[in-house]
């Protein structure tokens, strides 16, 4: 009987230790984190107590809140450009929680940072004020870029970054949304349910979250994955109008409409590049192999995640079986995707001679006082080409510019892409750009075509607007952090 007694008091404080060990790791060593969970209902209780702090760009408010005298509560506003930022800035609700730089900066926001243990607080803390939060984009050139999507009706995202340093200037997602619907109570739900039942997901920030098939802009890695495994601008490659699939029964694969580059029969990589020509990507990226378009891919970031502050897919070079699959993934398609951001990267690392630098969309955070307690700094992350292949791959963008533009003194280096998705759907269409005197780069994707539809191409739709975007973007301040 003693025996027994003994046994069950080691086991009963066994697990009262287990659940100490466990109360202690929650509340002293988690707490942040289950503190600041989107889900925490204690949380969105706070979000109406709390004076969180502003988000700016450029000096405009972008988000701000005031206490309702009538309620005691405070209420989150979005005062400018609601709809140019809403994709990147977010929403606060205290009955749909945060999102986007709202959510990632919540802490420093309320101006919980968790340094300070919630059994610590002495109650005052809601009478002061968050810190601030200052963007990167320019509120002029993020305004332009969103309209140059939402005026014609397009769904798809502009990204414009400095290719020196990693600073985004403008990222714009349509479709988009009012966030002030969602954060006031009063018409939350409606708006909730709004946005919710749109089939083009405005609550999705498509720049940096939409994974999509990137078309021939992706020639850009396999050139550079050839210009490591030996090839030049001038080694020939097929111009014909189609080259048959290897491992399949007579599969084609074909140029833009069919048609033969350049009059068929071989061509420069110079002119293949320029004329976007698939067969003659096929043929090189054959020849390379899969573990050269991989490593190729890799050094661009195409498969990873960036720390930007916002939620951001990967992409992804997909499987590599074998060479039907490596025929179709060298010209971006099978299972390749990217996104906005993603495309924007591999232009400014080309820009800034090979150094793929890490891209952000936040400057710094100030407290209440005007004091920096956090500051972004450029961040290389590789090198992905080196400085003479990024020279070689920028004189070849210039002669795509060339071609599908003519010269008309804009100085603009760029590949244009035109993807397939799914059977009888509208291509997705893209344009990336850099302007080396500038020190800005710019991806452009339109989803099904645009206006055009079946019949689009990158340099029709897209073009355009990565043209009208470089000439509306800003040149570098003098002095400024690069």
């Amino acid at each position: 009987m003693n025996k027994s007694i003994r046994y069950g008091a080691v086991v009963s404080l066994l697990l009262i230790v287990a659940l100490l060990v466990n109360f202690t790791i929650v509340q002293g060593m988690r707490e942040d984190e289950y503190a600041q969970n989107e889900h925490n209902s204690r949380t969105l209780m706070e979000l109406k107590q709390v004076n969180r702090g502003n988000i700016l760009a450029g000096g405009t408010v972008l988000a701000e809140s005031y206490r309702n005298e009538n309620t005691g509560y405070y209420q989150r506003t979005y005062p400018n450009m609601p709809f140019s930022f809403a994709p990147i800035v977010g929403y606060v609700s205290d009955q749909f929680g945060t999102s986007q730089v709202e959510a990632s900066y919540n802490g420093l926001l309320t101006g919980d940072t968790g340094s300070s243990s919630r059994f610590l607080r002495t109650g005052k803390e809601d009478a002061q004020k968050g810190d601030d939060v200052d963007l990167t984009l320019d509120p002029n050139l993020q305004a332009f870029a969103y309209d140059q999507l939402a005026k014609p009706g397009y769904d798809g995202a502009v990204v414009a970054l400095r290719p020196s340093s990693g600073e985004v200037l403008a990222m714009a997602s349509t479709p988009s949304y009012d966030p002030n619907t969602i954060a006031n109570p009063d018409s939350a739900g409606d708006a909730w349910a709004e946005v919710n039942d749109n089939p083009g997901k405005p609550l999705l920030n498509h720049a940096t979250q939409e994974q999509l098939p990137p078309g021939s802009i992706f020639k850009i890695i396999t050139t550079a994955a050839g210009l490591r495994n030996g090839y030049t601008p001038d080694s020939p490659l097929t111009g014909e109008a189609q080259i048959i699939l290897p491992g399949t029964e007579g599969i084609p694969l074909t140029n833009y409409a069919g048609q033969a580059c350049a009059g068929g029969g071989q061509v420069p990589l110079r002119t293949a590049f320029a004329l976007s020509c698939n067969t003659a990507f096929v043929q090189m990226g054959l020849d390379m192999g899969a573990d050269a378009l991989r490593d190729a891919a890799d050094r661009f970031g195409i498969g990873q995640r960036y720390d930007l502050g916002l939620p951001n897919a990967n992409g992804s070079l997909g499987d590599l079986p074998g060479p039907a699959e490596l025929a179709q993934s060298a010209i971006g398609q099978r299972d390749v995707t990217m996104t906005a951001l993603q495309a924007a990267v591999m232009a400014a690392t080309i820009a800034n001679k090979g150094k793929r630098m890490q891209p952000y969309v936040v400057r710094q955070v100030r407290d209440a006082d005007g004091k920096t307690v956090q500051e972004t700094k450029p961040v290389e992350l590789n090198e992905a080409v080196t400085e003479e292949e990024a020279a070689t791959i920028t004189d070849l963008m210039y002669g795509s510019e060339r071609w599908s533009y003519g010269y008309d003194g804009n100085g603009y280096a760029s590949k244009t892409g035109t993807a397939e998705h799914a059977e009888g759907a509208a291509p997705h269409v893209w344009y990336v750009a850099f302007d080396p005197q500038k020190d800005v780069a710019v991806a452009v994707v339109v989803k099904n075509g645009g206006h055009l539809g079946e019949a689009a191409t990158g340099g029709q739709v897209s073009g355009p607007i990565g043209r009208a975007v470089l000439r509306a973007a800003p040149a570098p301040v003098e002095g400024a952090q690069r």
